[in-house]
């Protein structure tokens, strides 16, 4: 890449190393956007200053998003689906185990495969594994997490893909990258707590071929939810369309609110300062960096002091 002799680099977070050096670099892709902080974007950027960015993503952080709503970023949509897509059939339930059995059940009937996902960590354990076999007797279980070897996630991902069993129990680790057109069915426990991005990404790994796919999100039966976690199912269970990535954000960027545009935060709200400051504050910045220093009315010592754009 130093050299110039490569023309074409595929590669991770890796990239982001100090180390790494590019002859000419002019065109920066960024897939699966939302994985990226923005220090890790600022830094690919700071490899070359006049570098084209292309950022892909089917759930934009709030950030992002907020950017091309306000015309600094570009944007373009994918709205059509492929031939014969089909869109997943949503179910906001509290937990029960006999509908879960159906479920699976009748998802095996049908000769395709399910996902299990549950919280990070909130491991199944044995008790786990002990339920999910009296739900569905005929399936295996095989628990894979991030704390598991490479090998080992490879060789269980492997086996699912070639049928040798019926149901997976992961984390959200198989929420991109997945592309199994046999895996039809999803079960998300505690579904309240994932964000509104990954229940998306998650419910984007089924249904994938022509055969209709079902996701239910469950949740805690006889406990109330906090407002962010009803708000976030409530438009997972509405916005069940094919192409609602867009929506989607925009619906998550009302949640969590735009986050910072000059900073690192890609979420939160400004209503701490006031939205009238806060575009102020804004409007002055952006002045500050575009002519590059600005001066502050003269101190007790009657000497002018200056502030550089970088600190606005």
């Amino acid at each position: 890449m130093k050299e110039g002799t490569v023309d074409i680099v595929i590669g991770t977070h890796a990239l982001l190393a100090k180390s790494v050096e590019f002859k000419d670099l002019g065109l920066l892709i960024v897939d699966e956007e939302q994985h990226f902080g923005v220090a890790h974007k600022e830094r690919l950027k700071e490899l070359r200053a006049d570098v084209h960015v292309l950022t892909l993503t089917a759930t934009p952080i709030p950030r992002t998003l907020q950017l091309a709503l306000t015309g600094v970023r570009d944007m373009s949509l994918i709205a059509t689906p492929p031939v014969d897509r089909l869109a997943v059939r949503t179910f906001v339930t509290p937990f029960d185990g006999v509908t879960i059995r159906e479920a699976l059940l009748r998802e095996q009937y049908r000769g395709g495969q399910t996902f299990y996902v549950v919280p990070a960590h909130r491991g199944p354990g044995a008790d786990r594994d002990r339920s999910c076999a009296s739900w569905c007797p005929r399936s295996a279980w095989p628990w894979r997490t991030a704390r598991c070897r490479r090998p080992s996630i490879e060789n269980t991902m492997q086996d699912f893909v070639d049928g040798k069993f019926d149901v997976l129990l992961s984390t959200n680790i198989v929420e991109s990258g997945l592309d199994i057109r046999n895996a039809n069915t999803m079960v998300i426990h505690r579904a309240d707590m994932f964000g509104l991005a990954q229940l998306y990404q998650l419910r984007g790994r089924i249904g994938r071929g022509k055969t209709r796919a079902y996701a239910y999100l469950t949740v805690p039966p006889g406990r109330a939810l906090n407002e962010a976690a009803a708000k976030r199912l409530e438009v997972m269970q509405t916005l069940d369309t094919l192409g609602a990535g867009f929506q989607l954000a925009s619906h998550d960027l009302d949640i969590r609110g735009a986050g910072n545009l000059l900073g690192e935060e890609q979420s939160g709200h400004i209503r701490e300062v006031g939205i009238e400051l806060y575009q102020q504050l804004l409007e002055e910045a952006v002045e500050a960096a575009a002519r590059g220093r600005r001066t502050r009315p003269s101190g007790p010592n009657g000497r002018r002091s200056s502030i550089s754009a970088s600190r606005c």
